[in-house]
C-alpha cells in the first residue's frame, strides 16, 4: 500500500485546495484520479507508457495518481516544454498517449501492449528544462521510500498545510507532494510564483505552514525583504536543487531561529527518486555549507578512485549513497523500459565531497558535466549537441545559476543566440551568457578545455 493508492482512507479531509476556493477531499481525489484511467487502460496488464503534461494544478495532479494507481507507467514533462523537444522526447519513447495540462487526452499513436517491466511507475528526465532523452526509472517503492522518509525527518502530519511552489514535475517539487499526500495533509496547489501577490495572498487566506524553494528562490525572498512578511502560519521552510550561499543560510537559518520556525537545506537527485541528505534545524547554524547527513533510512560514503571507501574526515571522494529510494536505473529509449532494477539501492551521485569529524558532509565539485539553473539540472553536452545540430559551432560550459555558450562565427549573434536558448529551454536570459570566440582552449589531444572556456568568459 502507498501515499497513491491509499488516498481514501483519510476520506474527507481536505487533500487539495485551490485559491479559487474550490477544495477536493481525500476521496474525492481518489475518484477523479480513477477516472481518468479505469476505462481507458481497463484489461492491460503492463499499459504502454503515457505523457502527462504537468503544471501545479487539479487535472495533472488527478492524471499522475491515477496512473500510480492503475500501474500505468507515466512520464511527467512541463506543460511548457518547447514543442520540438517534446515531441523527440514522445517519438524516442514511444510515447502513444499523452495527458494534457488541461485535462484532456491527445492519442499520438495507436496504443500498443508494452514490454515494460511491472515495477516501473515513473519515468523523470534528468535535465527537465531540456527535454534531455536520459529518462530515470523509478519504481512505486521508490516513491514511496522518500515519501516515507521525508516525512520522517521534516514530522509532517495532517496539521501540516505545505503550498507548492516547485513545479510537481521537478521530482523535488513532486516530493512535496508525495510525502504530504502520505500523512493525509492538505496541498495549497498554485501555478503562481513566489515573486507574485497573488501566491502571498494565497498562502495567507489558507494558513500554509511551509513552502520549498531552491536557491534562487531565497535569494529572491530576501530582495523581496522577506523578513518584514507577515506570515504567523509559516513553520517550516526547505531549500534544495543546488548548492545556497552560506551567507543566505546563515541569513534564514538565523531567521528561523528568531521566529521559532525551522530552516533545512537539503541535497538531493533525481537519481534517488528526490532527496538524499538533510542538515538538522539545530546544527544548521554551525554547518552552514555542509549538505548534511542521510536522510532516515539511507546510507552515505565516500569512494575513492579505485573504488575504496574513505574514512579519514576531510579526505575528498565521491559521493555515494544507499537507499530503497534509488532508481531502477536509466533508460535511454523504448528497449531500456524493460530493464530491471540495475542499482540495487546504491547511487554514485557524480558529486564530490568530505565528511567532517561530526559525520556531516560537503559538496566540493562534480564529476560530469551538468550544472543547476534555478534548481533544475542542465545537461551541458545535451545543450552543446543541439546547437552543433541547429548548425551552431558552439562550446558550453557553465556553473550553477549560469550557462555558458562559446561560439565561433561571424554571422551570429550572441544577443539573437540567448534569446533563442532563453526561449527554447525556459532559463531566464539572466543565467545565459554568450560570447563569439575565434577559437576554444584545446588540449594537446584536441579536446575543449570547458574550465579554461569557462574562466574566460563567465565575468
Amino acid at each position: 500500500m502507498t501515499f497513491a493508492t491509499e488516498l481514501e482512507r483519510f476520506g474527507d479531509r481536505v487533500a487539495v485546495q485551490l485559491a479559487s476556493g474550490e477544495a477536493y477531499s481525500y476521496r474525492e481525489l481518489a475518484l477523479r484520479a480513477d477516472s481518468l484511467f479505469a476505462p481507458k487502460y481497463s484489461g492491460l496488464v503492463t499499459p504502454n507508457p503515457i505523457a502527462i503534461e504537468c503544471s501545479n494544478a487539479i487535472a495533472p495532479l488527478a492524471a499522475y495518481l491515477g496512473a500510480l494507481r492503475h500501474r500505468v507507467p507515466a512520464l511527467l514533462i512541463d506543460s511548457d516544454l518547447d514543442e520540438p523537444l517534446r515531441e523527440q522526447l514522445f517519438a524516442r519513447y514511444d510515447i502513444g498517449n499523452v495527458f494534457r495540462a488541461t485535462g484532456s487526452w491527445h492519442q499520438r499513436a495507436p496504443d500498443q501492449h508494452s514490454k515494460a517491466n511491472t515495477d516501473l511507475a515513473l519515468l523523470l528526465s534528468t535535465s527537465g528544462s531540456t527535454g534531455g532523452p536520459k529518462l530515470v526509472r523509478l519504481s512505486l517503492d521508490n516513491l514511496q521510500a522518500n515519501a516515507e522518509a521525508i516525512a520522517k525527518y521534516l514530522q509532517l502530519s495532517t496539521d501540516d498545510r505545505p503550498i507548492t511552489s516547485l513545479p510537481m514535475h521537478y521530482s523535488y517539487g513532486l516530493s512535496v507532494i508525495n510525502s504530504h499526500l502520505l500523512v493525509g495533509a492538505p496541498l495549497l496547489l498554485t501555478p503562481e510564483s513566489v515573486t507574485t501577490r497573488g501566491f502571498w495572498n494565497f498562502f495567507k487566506e489558507f494558513g500554509a505552514t511551509s513552502f520549498s524553494g531552491v536557491p534562487t528562490t531565497y535569494a529572491m525572498l530576501k530582495q523581496m525583504r522577506f523578513e518584514r512578511m507577515d506570515l504567523p502560519s509559516l513553520r517550516v521552510m526547505t531549500q534544495a536543487g543546488g548548492r545556497l550561499a552560506p551567507d543566505l543560510v546563515k541569513w534564514f537559518g538565523e531567521l528561523a531561529k528568531v521566529r521559532q520556525q525551522r530552516f533545512f537545506v537539503m541535497y538531493g537527485q533525481t537519481e534517488a527518486t528526490a532527496r538524499i541528505s538533510y542538515v538538522p534545524p539545530e546544527h544548521l547554524l554551525d554547518k552552514l555549507e555542509s549538505i548534511g547527513i542521510a536522510i532516515p533510512g539511507g546510507a552515505l560514503e565516500l569512494i575513492g578512485e579505485g573504488g575504496e571507501p574513505i574514512a579519514e574526515p576531510d579526505s575528498v571522494g565521491e559521493l555515494c549513497y544507499t537507499g530503497p529510494n534509488v532508481m531502477m536505473g536509466y533508460a535511454l529509449g523504448p528497449d531500456d523500459l524493460a530493464l530491471p532494477d540495475m542499482q540495487h539501492g546504491r547511487l554514485r551521485t557524480g558529486d564530490l565531497a568530505k565528511r567532517d569529524r561530526d559525520g556531516y558532509f560537503y559538496i566540493v565539485g562534480r564529476l560530469k558535466r551538468f550544472i543547476k539553473v534555478f534548481g533544475n539540472r542542465i545537461g551541458l553536452d545535451e545543450i552543446e549537441h543541439q546547437l552543433r545540430e541547429d548548425g551552431f559551432d558552439a562550446a558550453v560550459t557553465g556553473k550553477d545559476d549560469l550557462l555558458v555558450v562559446a561560439v565561433r562565427g561571424e554571422d551570429v549573434s550572441p544577443d539573437d543566440l540567448a534569446h533563442r536558448l532563453s526561449a527554447r529551454y525556459r532559463i531566464h536570459k539572466s543565467a545565459i551568457r554568450v560570447r563569439s570566440v575565434a577559437s576554444f582552449p584545446l588540449s594537446s589531444s584536441g579536446k575543449v578545455l570547458y574550465m579554461d572556456l569557462l574562466n574566460e568568459l563567465r565575468e
